[in-house]
């Protein structure tokens, strides 16, 4: 009895699930001729230390996730994926009194570029931005984790744009 209900709910899911909006994402190459794409650790002009890695991990990650294009070194691929992390900008969102911060936003802006055999520019987006706002904490610690965690965000939020950006573009 277990199994036919297990049965029925798959079958119904399958059927209506369609029609709700709900499916299942991914599939697909970046472009048509694009399977394998090296991506370069992005340029970083901000003064936050790590978000060019960042970024690039969100990418990579995001490629890997949503498409069916391999990421690859080098050596091993015929098009290459390159950025640019030009800013990290921080402003104050609130305050408790004119002296004390409690919340900041983050902006962070990158350039990224995907060339193709000869350095030939495929696709290109330029001053690509994105926020996040954090909560300041008295504790230098708990507030630069706070701020880690924004950019971080920021940088997830921003490869799944340009992935889904990337896909469609072409």
């Amino acid at each position: 009895m277990k199994k036919c209900i297990v049965w029925l709910v798959l079958v119904l899911f399958l059927l209506i699930g369609p029609g709700c909006g709900y499916g299942l994402d991914g599939g697909g190459l970046i472009d048509n001729d694009i399977t394998r794409v090296s991506v370069a650790v992005f340029e970083n002009k901000s003064t936050e230390s790590r978000a060019g890695i960042s970024f690039t991990n969100e990418l990579i990650r995001e490629i890997t996730a949503k498409t069916d294009t391999i990421v690859v070194g080098g050596g091993n691929a015929t098009r290459k994926i390159s950025g640019t992390v030009q800013s990290i900008t921080f402003s104050t969102l609130s305050r408790s009194s004119s002296e004390d911060v409690t919340e900041r936003e983050v902006k962070a802006v990158v350039d990224v570029v995907l060339t193709g055999a000869e350095g030939k520019v495929l696709w290109s987006v330029k001053n690509f931005s994105a926020t996040e706002s954090y909560k300041v904490s008295i504790s230098s610690v708990d507030d630069e984790a706070n701020k880690r965690e924004a950019i971080d965000l920021i940088a997830e939020r921003v490869a799944e744009r340009l992935v889904s950006r990337m896909t469609n573009d072409f």
